[in-house]
């Protein structure tokens, strides 16, 4: 099993490049809101057409503009999955299991196929219901029996969470645990979250303004990101420009300081990164210590969020934002420190705190692009 996509798609905003190759894996696409991963989706089912390109599903050529060929949807035998499910509100469960099963398959390979399905994913005496009368956990189970019933040639899941609340979605994700178990090819899995997109796939493709970045596994990309876009992606909170200083040095003009790093600093560094949870409290002056005033706190349930500035900005760096003047680039300058409340004999900073902060050099990420 396997996809080749190398397409481009010209839209107002910008333009979709993608050039991506998966095996039998699930692929994850990471990115915000309007970055492309939902129209490379698109562009594979045949929903939208690229302006040029080629797209091969498992050795079929789906599309290739330089052959002028470019097949239906419905010769493509691909399988996608929208948040809302799409099920025929006018089909009965068995009905919509069954509708992507290709008419020349016999009255009873049907029944049987859909018997099968409905039986794997806990169904079973459902098949006279229509979806109204379904939960939305028994909806997602019907789409995924009715993916599985049509023996796509790939399966794409496109954000099929995104509008639910934690319990629940927590509790639908095991339905999606049984469909990768039981299918044997591509997945193309969209997200914008990092957890959900680490809990079920094997890579990650990174994709910003139509472009994949980068695709790595998860664990290298959140322990080695190679770009700004992956470094918030993967939750770095602390992601500012960074210009190379030393070997191991890096100025961080928006918070006035220079950073010493464990890893050498590349001539071309863009950015800097270190997570809220890995900054540690320093007793005074040090390597990597900054003395800085707490400015905002938030709390969580199991943590509290601190934004810091810094206060003595070295000589060269220019004079801070005032919050009245530029909202987003006075919470740009801050360092942003996240704070476990787990010890019940730690002191939680509060507004206007001054107090000590060291950034272990051994966190610190260094990205070029």
């Amino acid at each position: 099993m396997s996809l080749e996509v190398r397409i481009k798609k010209r839209f107002d905003s910008f333009l979709l490049d993608v050039d991506l190759a998966a095996g039998n894996e699930t692929l994850g696409l990471l990115g915000a809101s309007g970055c492309g991963k939902s129209v490379t989706m698109r562009c594979i089912a045949g929903i939208e057409t690229p302006d040029e390109g080629r797209i091969v599903v498992n050795g079929q050529v789906f599309y290739d503009s330089a052959q002028r060929i470019n097949l239906k949807p419905q010769q493509r035998k691909t399988a996608l999955l929208f948040q809302n499910y799409m099920l025929f509100p006018n089909l009965t469960v068995e009905q919509n299991v069954a509708a992507g099963i290709g008419g020349a398959v016999p009255k009873d390979e049907r029944a049987r196929i859909v018997a099968a399905e409905l039986a794997r994913f806990s169904l079973s005496g459902f098949e006279a219901r229509y979806p109204a009368q379904l939960s939305g956990g028994q909806q997602q189970r019907v789409a995924l029996a009715r993916m599985l019933a049509a023996k796509p040639g790939i399966l794409m899941l496109d954000e099929p969470f995104s509008a639910l609340d934690a319990h629940l979605k927590s509790l639908l994700e095991q339905n999606l645990v049984s469909l990768f178990d039981a299918y044997e090819g591509t997945i193309l899995y969209v997200s914008h979250d990092i957890d959900e997109a680490i809990r079920f796939c094997d890579r990650i493709a990174v994709v910003e303004a139509g472009h994949i970045l980068e695709v790595d596994t998860s664990d290298e990309l959140v322990n080695h990101p190679h770009s700004e876009a992956a470094l918030k992606l993967s939750g770095c909170k602390n992601a500012p420009q960074a210009t190379y200083a030393g070997e191991h040095r890096a100025w961080v003009a928006k918070w006035g300081v220079h950073v010493e790093t464990a890893e050498p600093v590349p001539a071309d560094v863009s950015h800097l990164g270190i997570r809220a949870a890995y900054i540690e409290r320093a007793d005074g002056p040090g390597p990597n210590n900054y003395r800085v005033r707490v400015d905002r706190v938030s709390d969580a349930r199991f943590d509290r969020s601190v934004l810091l500035g810094f206060l003595d900005r070295e000589e060269g760096s220019a004079p801070p934002v005032n919050r009245e003047d530029d909202e987003m680039r006075y919470l740009h300058e801050h360092l942003f420190w996240r704070v476990s409340k787990k010890d019940d004999a730690a002191v939680l900073p509060e507004v206007g705190d001054e107090l000590w902060v060291r950034l272990p050099p051994d966190r610190i990420y260094l990205v070029t692009r």
